[in-house]
């Protein structure tokens, strides 16, 4: 029953999480805003990328690479998608500036997906062309399957061009299996997480044993093939597969990394990056942390209630 109580808040939190009306009210409302905020700080690098970039300074210092992303989807005006790929420029500007050991993320959807593939062409070649003088490597985020065809085209067009392109791969949804396949023939770095939208239940595999093991897959295919990958996961039994499979294969250290959210089990990362792997901790800013708050919970419901201990500390 307990069980089955988890199961339950998780897909209840994964349906609020994508409900625009909700996030809009939140966003405009100042005191719901302010105080929901407070159990997001817990994962989120900030507001501003000038508030990440202290939090970015202080993990490398310890030993870790980073990842950046602006927090965002669905933008619905050029504008707004202009203004988003402008931010995203900016960010890599200050990692060469700042000397930070960081790469950034975005999703494509904040950059003009829903109004133009053309439109959102232009603005992620923009963004790699920027990103690409200064060395930095760009990560195309996982969405919604609504877009995930989308999603993957415009990854292949640019990365054909943007050598500094890398792609996420959702492993519980069954079509992976395919897309895995066009993927690995590109040279960028693929990304695999288990995937945390909300689905109709033919199109995904649900949180387990065969998960796991379709996660595993992906990683020793990768590995075996000998492409960049980042394994995105705090599963501490995945870690351990996958830490395994690495004495069988022993890559280059430049060929893998472990990568975790921030503020989500990062002593496990530590461990690992303490054992000589490569690591990476992931920071998103921004005002949209809505999204992002409700996967994070969904995807331990228990953290609700550190969400709470959170918001009346």
């Amino acid at each position: 029953m307990d069980q089955e109580l988890l199961l339950m808040g998780a897909s209840a939190l994964k349906k609020a999480a994508i409900n625009e009306q909700a996030k809009q009210y939140i966003l405009s409302n100042d005191i719901l805003f302010n105080t929901i905020k407070k159990a997001a700080n817990r994962y989120i690098g900030g507001e501003t990328l000038e508030e990440t970039i202290q939090k970015v300074k202080n993990q490398n210092n310890q030993g870790f690479k980073t990842s950046i992303e602006f927090m965002g989807e669905n933008t619905l005006t050029e504008k707004e998608a202009f203004e988003a790929t402008n931010e995203f420029i900016r960010i890599a500007e200050e990692i060469k500036f700042q000397k930070l050991n960081s790469t950034f993320s975005l999703d494509l959807s904040h950059i003009g997906l829903l109004i133009s593939k053309d439109l959102c062409l232009n603005n992620l070649a923009l963004i790699c062309q920027a990103a690409e003088k200064e060395n930095i490597e760009v990560t195309i985020s996982a969405e919604n399957t609504e877009i995930t065809d989308a999603v993957i085209d415009l990854y292949k067009t640019a990365s054909k061009t943007y050598k500094n392109t890398s792609i996420t791969l959702q492993a519980y949804l069954h079509r992976s299996m395919d897309d895995f396949e066009e993927l690995i023939q590109e040279n960028g770095r693929i990304r695999i997480v288990k995937g945390a939208f909300e689905t109709p239940k033919n199109l995904s595999i649900p949180r387990g044993t065969e998960l796991n093991e379709r996660y595993l897959y992906y990683v020793d295919q990768l590995l075996l093939r000998n492409h960049k990958c980042s394994i995105a996961t705090h599963h501490d039994l995945i870690q351990k597969e996958v830490v395994e499979l690495l004495k069988n294969y022993n890559p280059s250290k430049d060929l893998y990394e472990f990568e975790s959210l921030y503020g989500i089990q990062n002593e496990q990362l530590t461990i690992l990056k303490e054992q000589g792997y490569p690591t990476k901790i992931y920071f998103v800013y921004g005002k949209e942390w809505y999204l992002y708050l409700c996967n994070r919970i969904a995807e331990y419901p228990l953290n609700l209630f550190q969400a709470i201990n959170d918001i009346v500390s």
